[in-house]
């Protein structure tokens, strides 16, 4: 094998000059090194060694010139940790409070377990969860035999349940791959002969799409009467009626109140600095807080899985972080699009992510992106001017008529993607409680759903005879809405509480009720931008200009903080500064 991965990196003519080497385990995974001189060259040398025939998966530790990744040495903090002798006792910890985490968190809450949720930020959500459009995928373009492509069907069929349960909110407008161009046309039509005959499990690269419910072909006519402001006149469109469109900070939210109100722990600002294991067992982890004993340790650490499972001497894969950026337009334009629309074909897209487009929330904001751009650093979330250029290309594709100019704001988050682009959940063969969930990407939030299932039968068949949690309640009642009510239902609020009547964010239409409602919650919200996830204080056209400084006066009132304490996301990122008093 060795031989084909360099011969396979020889092959392409700007990556034969390097000279890398290969290390091969006996379980096929592929260990390299070496130096490069772009951080482009590093990703694709791991993408193409991922191509080859047998490889399981990849360590790529090959260097770029000019790029130096900080290696974090954690021995003073745990020594700290150790001094403050301060230990709790568990049996499952689970390490990350994104999507991934937090649904996990609610599916073991069924269960008679005592389970603690580790975070490192100030609040969940903080990473990826936040940063993504919140489409809920409906499996067409997950690559058939991949676990991806099994959890993103389980997935997006699971979460019109949990919409009910757990109370937030799912729209199923689908989504829609225009077609302009005739051949690509009838690549549809011969898709949809092929659905009627079944010929298509048959053939490999259609045998995912085979397997999506839901699919419908219209008429150029029938596209532009659900859409009207696409541009031109097109042919036709694949309408994906599955497809959903959630908050996805929302949908974590309420996966980890669910899971507070059925017994589970939320630790912030609690940030791992080893994990403890013990002939091949895990023990617990080290803290900055303190020591947790623990029967599992469950890794949902997204771009920082591999870092984790480097603790425990089990790094098999590697996370190489792949940005997107995302931009946000004012509700002026609600109602322009009805759904996420995309293009088949006439797309340049070759960067193993799925590719952006025009989207839209569940709020109605339109929602242009995500872009696709590897970087070394796993925390660098900046946005460039040619990231905007490139959103606006993206949706320029459908309309033209959506301006720069109407951009409330932009941001970013990171994909946790690994060499093999696919998920990574199982026990660890070298250690025993170790349960890796990582490479969650994009379908991740589809997917989130059905992880938490499998992570569930892990510990189900390793527990074997795991207790009922007999006073579960799948039920979580949503927090009050003020803007979603008729104006009776908000007279009578008021009448009930007069902090109801009293709007704090304009735009959102956003009440002093509902902020103290988010910071008194089941994971309480005690930063600006915990307050905004909740609430929606501050997503507005203003951006929280108007409503930023009384949303901080609330949130150090009902804290009893001073205001200079208050800050916008944790750390020590203070709104205010003391000398200025």
């Amino acid at each position: 094998m060795k031989n084909k991965i360099i011969k396979a990196i020889k092959k392409n003519n700007e990556l034969a000059c390097y000279d890398i080497g290969v290390h091969i385990s006996s379980d096929n995974i592929v260990t390299l090194t070496g130096e490069v001189d772009k951080w482009q060259h590093v990703v694709d040398i791991g993408h193409t060694v991922a191509k080859v025939k047998g490889v399981k998966n990849i360590v790529n530790d090959i260097k770029a010139k000019g790029i130096t990744i900080p290696e974090k040495d954690n021995t003073e903090k745990i020594k700290k940790t150790l001094a403050l002798d301060n230990h709790m006792e568990c049996d499952v910890v689970i390490i990350g409070a994104g999507i991934s985490g937090c649904a996990i968190a609610r599916e073991l809450s069924k269960y008679n377990l005592k389970t603690i949720v580790l975070e490192k930020n100030s609040d969940i959500a903080e990473e990826a969860t936040k940063a993504n459009n919140g489409n809920i995928h409906p499996g067409i373009l997950a690559k058939p035999g991949t676990l991806k492509a099994k959890l993103n069907l389980r997935g997006n069929k699971l979460y019109t349940k949990l919409s009910k349960e757990l109370n937030f909110e799912l729209k199923r407008p689908g989504s829609m791959n225009i077609v302009y161009d005739k051949k690509e046309w009838n690549k549809i039509l011969a898709l949809k002969f092929l659905r009627k005959t079944k010929i298509g499990y048959l053939i490999k690269p259609l045998r995912q799409v085979m397997k999506v419910p839901g699919l419908k072909w219209i008429s150029g006519e029938e596209l532009l009467k659900l859409e009207p402001n696409i541009k031109g006149k097109p042919i036709g469109a694949l309408w994906m009626t599955t497809m959903g469109l959630v908050e996805p900070y929302e949908v974590c939210i309420a996966f980890a109140e669910n899971a507070v109100q059925n017994g589970v722990t939320f630790m912030l600002e609690t940030e791992v600095l080893d994990v403890v294991t013990e002939e091949g067992e895990v023990k617990g982890v080290i803290t900055n807080k303190n020591i947790i004993h623990s029967k599992y340790v469950i890794n949902c650490c997204g771009v920082y899985a591999d870092n984790i499972a480097n603790m425990v001497g089990d790094r098999f894969f590697t996370i190489h972080p792949r940005r997107g950026a995302i931009a946000i337009f004012d509700k002026s334009r609600k109602g322009f699009l009805k759904r996420p629309v995309g293009i088949r074909g006439n797309t340049n897209n070759k960067t193993n992510s799925k590719g952006g487009g025009a989207c839209v929330t569940p709020e109605g904001n339109l929602l242009w992106g995500p872009t696709a751009k590897e970087i070394p650093y796993k925390d660098d979330k900046s946005v460039e001017v040619n990231d905007i250029d490139y959103i606006m290309k993206l949706g320029n594709r459908i309309t033209e008529e959506v301006k720069k100019s109407e951009v409330i704001t932009f941001f970013a988050g990171i994909r946790a993607a690994d060499y093999m682009e696919d998920f990574i959940i199982g026990m660890s063969k070298k250690v025993k409680g170790f349960i890796n969930v990582a490479g969650i990407q994009s379908p991740g939030l589809a997917s989130a759903p059905a992880i938490a299932e499998m992570v569930e039968s892990i510990i189900k068949k390793d527990m074997k005879n795991i207790g009922i949690n007999k006073s579960f309640n799948p039920i979580r009642k949503q927090k009050v809405q003020f803007r979603n009510l008729s104006h009776e239902e908000q007279d009578k609020l008021i009448k009930q509480n007069p902090k109801y009547g009293n709007i704090i964010c304009r735009c959102e239409v956003i009440t002093e009720g509902e902020i103290i409602d988010a910071i008194h919650s089941e994971i309480p919200a005690t930063t600006i931008d915990a307050v905004k996830r909740r609430t929606r204080a501050g997503m507005g056209r203003c951006q929280g200009g108007f409503c930023g400084p009384r949303v901080l006066e609330i949130i150090a009132r009902e804290l009893g903080k001073d205001p200079t304490q208050v800050t916008l996301k944790g750390s020590d990122s203070y709104v205010l500064n003391k000398n200025s008093r």
